[in-house]
């Protein structure tokens, strides 16, 4: 064994074929590892995600222990440093690629579980998916063009320090499109609101959303009027969202005063007769009146109902107001208003 080991010591290129076919015989050991075992492992479990990494990882783990058997056997063969050093460099540029491709397909089935993920404190939601998996490919791209100028022994000081210096420079040209381009991330990120949602800003804005944009988030009113609002002037906004909670619909009230002296037992019948005939509300929930209170002179119900969807409140309460009106008129229940009485002293 000995005389063996010298001889493959003293022929190089035996030796160089042999590490060659060592490094082959170790790839083929880890493929086998990763296919045969982990994939096995992973198929028992319910998600998918590391079913999808493992076979991502397949061909970057096969080539990367093949390169470096392939490295050292070059090391031997190498009739230059200088050809050695550059057969290197195209095997780190060549494995850089292959994980580049590799972190591409893992990052894209990470963040496409988390945003199928049922949580409700999830940051990666379906509609911001596309904004994640840009940054996300940027993240990877950068470095994948950082670790080849390294491999190549490119001085990359100089570029990242000009690099460094234009992004303040446009950071401070562009600070308010960056202020919206974020605010729309967190926006997508955060989803206070929803395409087709019915939303009202503290500047008075309401409005129908038909775009959530990067920059910007679209409304469209009731009298169909577009109003374009920079996201970071929504991001720092109150937002009332009236489709926001476990479903569209919404109550709307009608408050209405009745004179004293009035049967209040009837008051309530002809409120619920008005509920009932109604063509917005819905029968579930169903509608109820209350006696809010005692006011300055008349005595104050509040009838309530839930109607589909919040763009039928206008319409709900034109018709609960005209009908109340109508039934009290006819049924003699007088709606006080205030009066005042001047005095005139000669």
């Amino acid at each position: 064994m000995t005389e063996i080991a010298t001889y493959i010591r003293e022929n190089t290129l035996l030796f160089a074929l042999s590490i060659t076919i060592g490094s082959a015989i170790g790839a083929f050991i880890v493929d086998f590892i990763t296919t045969r075992i982990l994939m096995r492992l992973a198929r028992k479990t319910k998600t998918k995600v590391d079913d999808e990494i493992i076979a991502a990882l397949r061909r970057p783990l096969f080539f990367s222990v093949f390169f470096i058997g392939l490295s050292i056997a070059l090391g031997y063969t190498s009739p230059t440093p200088k050809i050695h050093s550059t057969s290197n460099r195209i095997l780190i540029t060549l494995a850089i690629l292959l994980w580049t491709g590799a972190g591409m397909r893992i990052s894209k089935s990470v963040l496409g579980a988390m945003a199928r993920s049922l949580d409700e404190n999830r940051l990666i939601r379906p509609r911001s998916l596309p904004v994640f998996e840009i940054m996300m490919k940027t993240l990877i791209f950068g470095g994948a063009a950082y670790g080849m100028l390294v491999a190549w022994k490119v001085d990359v000081t100089a570029w990242l320090a000009s690099a460094g210096i234009l992004g303040i420079a446009i950071g401070f040209a562009a600070k308010d499109t960056l202020s919206n381009f974020f605010s729309g991330v967190f926006i997508l990120a955060d989803s206070p609101y929803k395409i087709g949602d019915y939303i009202i800003l503290d500047s008075g804005e309401r409005g129908r959303v038909t775009d959530i944009g990067i920059r910007t988030t679209r409304l469209l009113t009731r009298d169909d009027i577009q109003i374009i609002l920079p996201n970071a002037a929504i991001a720092n906004a109150k937002i009332i969202n009236e489709t926001g909670g476990p479903h569209e619909m919404e109550r709307v009230r009608v408050t209405v005063g009745v004179a004293y002296g009035s049967d209040i037992e009837k008051v309530r019948r002809i409120l619920m007769e008005v509920a009932a005939q109604s063509q917005y509300l819905i029968e579930s929930p169903a509608p109820r009146v209350r006696f809010r209170e005692f006011g300055d002179s008349s005595l104050r119900f509040q009838l309530m109902g839930w109607i589909e969807e919040p763009v039928l409140r206008g319409r709900a309460l034109d018709e609960l107001n005209t009908a109340v009106y109508e039934r009290f008129r006819k049924e003699n229940i007088v709606i006080p208003f205030p009066q005042r009485s001047v005095h005139l002293v000669k």
